[in-house]
């Protein structure tokens, strides 16, 4: 079993960065592929970013495409999120999740492709 712990949402004004961070326990992540995922007020969850588990394969969605980083820490099992230039439509809880094993370093989008999931953390972004 793999637990997932997000922390580093917040309070942030338009324009301004936040670095999220997913941090694993219980099994390692380090061949498991992961992903943020968010879900905004009456909003349905939609997919942020993932990162393959070897790091280097990263996958955005359009609307934070330049202004969004995901990278990983396979030594501390730690993926982050980096967000810069926060508009009020990226108010949301974010997610991480985690894919089963996998020797593919291909990432989705698909909520349904990870296996286990963060309690969420909690962006606010006022304008």
């Amino acid at each position: 079993q793999v637990q997932l712990v997000e922390s580093g949402g917040g309070l942030v004004q338009t324009g301004g960065s936040l670095r999220l961070s997913c941090q694993a326990s219980g099994s390692t992540i380090k061949s498991r592929a992961v992903g943020w995922f968010r879900q905004g007020s009456e909003k349905e969850r939609e997919f942020v970013a993932a990162v393959g588990w070897d790091g280097r394969s990263t996958s955005y969605v359009d609307s934070v495409k330049g202004r969004a980083a995901i990278s990983r820490d396979n030594v501390t099992d730690t993926v982050f999120l980096q967000m810069n230039s926060l508009k009020p439509e990226d108010a949301a809880i974010y997610y991480c999740a985690a894919s089963s094993p996998t020797s593919s370093t291909d990432t989705s989008s698909e909520s349904s492709d990870y296996e286990f999931w963060g309690q969420g953390t909690q962006v606010t972004v006022s304008s």
